[in-house]
C-alpha cells in the first residue's frame, strides 16, 4: 500500500486513481494519520452469450479479400 499526504493527493489525483485501477491501494494521510483509501472497484464481468455472438458473426458478409491483401492494397495506393 502506498501512502500519500493530502496535498500530494490533490495534485496527483489522476495518477493515484490510475494506480488504484491497476490494483494498487493508495492511502491518503492528513498530518501523518490515514484518513482515506483509494482502491479499485471489483466489477463483475458480463458473460458473453456465445449463441448470440455466433449468430451475429454468421450474419455478417464475407470479406472479398484477405486482411493481408487489403492492407497491402491500401499501402500501395497511398491511402493510409
Amino acid at each position: 500500500m502506498r501512502s500519500v499526504n493530502l496535498a500530494d493527493a490533490k495534485a496527483r489525483l489522476s495518477e493515484l486513481v490510475d494506480r488504484a485501477a491497476a490494483g494498487d491501494t493508495v492511502c491518503i494521510m492528513r498530518r501523518g494519520k490515514p484518513v482515506a483509501q483509494i482502491t479499485a472497484i471489483k466489477m463483475r464481468r458480463k458473460l458473453i452469450d456465445l449463441a448470440a455472438l455466433r449468430a451475429m458473426t454468421d450474419s455478417m458478409p464475407r470479406q472479398r479479400e484477405s486482411a493481408r491483401d487489403f492492407v497491402r492494397r491500401l499501402r500501395d495506393e497511398d491511402r493510409y
